[in-house]
């Protein structure tokens, strides 16, 4: 599309930087490489579109941005929002391969790798017969989540600041720090942002407008166990692996990711690392209803104070926390902003698909934080792996998307 031809350019700048988040990380944002990425990359092509108020909000750690109004009468005020940082995956030195004119039907080698792109595994690549696919080499990520909406975002700002026949009123930018470690929408300032409400651009094909997402927590378990020889180990030895092995094995065992699906939750074992003397263990909890999530967080405590019963001291330590909850349960008040979102999709053709996301989005905490947040798609595939992939068309669209918000909010409030 000729109207949107910086988009695949920038795209390809954007995911050939290295901005991977580390949840380890005690600075904020999480990665120096993160912060640069925002301040010399993200920055200065702001700046050469004319935008105004292009600043760091050292706060928020975010980016954020003006596309000035060019009408004389005062419409709402909404902002868009897409992620700078990567998933817990290979980012550095991406290089990025391009499949025109794909056929539906073959495999597409990532580089020179052993890795493909097979639509017998994934079936959805079947939908891009005739697009351009763009992966990666096999050994990266290919870093479309969330850098299809970071370029989505510029490439819309281009387009209304080199068309002033195309009226808007005063549109917000923010480029948001540390979305795939949970931690970087804590720190946004939503009054400085002024926006009226906002849309997150980090969702997956066309179509996929979420607004419901899980509820979720976090927790981990150090065990301290009891290390003496094997040779005189009985009734002495307490095994800190073995007892993690216990607490995993007293967890319901089909409700977790890979067996469960729609509006099922689960209880996902992120991390074992241990010795007999200690180990530790992270979790995540998703459920979309806050009561499913706080019976599974009661679950967790009772066998933790079970099994410490049986120990006669506090052998596991229970830390847990709450992350973010379903932004439906506030969204429903403010229907209308999803309602703009679901006529923008069907003014561009577009079949819209509502399943509530397994997952949340910075919106999800931004909608809590008074800041109403839906998600629209950025045409991410695959995401968090060397398997990414997006398809230029795809992210041709959500720019159209964004136009279409744009002129229905001009239009209805005049």
């Amino acid at each position: 599309m000729t109207e949107y031809s910086t988009l695949l350019p920038r795209f390809l700048k954007y995911v050939k930087v290295n901005s991977r988040s580390d949840e380890h990380s005690n600075r904020f944002p999480s990665t120096e490489r993160e912060e640069k990425f925002q301040k010399d990359v993200i920055m200065r092509d702001l700046e050469d579109l004319g935008l105004e108020d292009v600043h760091y909000n050292q706060k928020s750690g975010c980016v954020i941005a003006t596309i000035p109004s060019n009408i004389d009468y005062d419409v709402p005020v909404f902002g868009l929002l897409a992620h700078c940082d990567t998933a817990d995956f290979n980012s550095e030195d991406v290089k990025p391969q391009i499949t025109e004119n794909y056929d539906g039907k073959s495999k597409i080698q990532l580089g020179d790798s052993e890795f493909y792109l097979d639509p017998d595994v994934f079936p959805h690549l079947k939908n891009y017969k005739g697009k351009t696919i763009i992966s990666a080499s096999g050994d990266t990520l290919l870093g479309g989540d969330d850098k299809c909406g970071i370029a989505e975002l510029i490439t819309f700002a281009e387009y209304l600041m080199n068309h002033p026949e195309e009226k808007h009123g005063k549109i917000r930018l923010a480029f948001t720090p540390d979305e795939e470690i949970g931690t970087g929408a804590s720190h946004f300032d939503v009054d400085e942002f002024g926006a009226e409400f906002a849309y997150t651009v980090d969702g997956e094909a066309p179509g996929k407008l979420d607004w419901g997402t899980f509820s979720a927590a976090q927790f981990s378990l150090d065990i301290q166990g009891v290390n003496v020889h094997p040779a005189v180990a009985k009734g002495q030895m307490i095994n800190a692996i073995q007892v993690g092995i216990e607490f995993q094995n007293n967890l319901p065992q089909g409700e977790v990711p890979e067996e469960t699906s729609g509006r099922e939750g689960f209880y996902h074992l992120m991390n074992f690392d241990g010795t007999v003397d200690n180990a530790h263990l992270d979790y995540i909890i998703r459920d979309f209803e806050r009561k499913g999530l706080e019976e599974r967080k009661n679950l967790v405590k009772s066998i933790v104070k079970e099994m410490n019963d049986r120990f006669g001291t506090e052998r596991i330590k229970l830390k847990m926390w709450d992350q973010y909850y379903n932004m439906a349960d506030e969204l429903k008040k403010n229907m209308h902003i999803v309602d703009l979102a679901r006529d923008a999709y069907k003014a561009v053709g577009l079949t819209i698909n509502e399943d509530p996301v397994r997952g949340g989005t910075d919106g999800s905490q931004l909608t809590y934080m008074g800041l109403p947040c839906p998600n629209l798609f950025a045409g991410e595939e695959n995401m968090h792996g060397r398997y990414e992939y997006t398809v230029l068309e795809s992210m041709w669209l959500a720019v159209d998307v964004l136009r279409e918000i744009n002129r229905l909010n001009v239009e209805r409030n005049k």
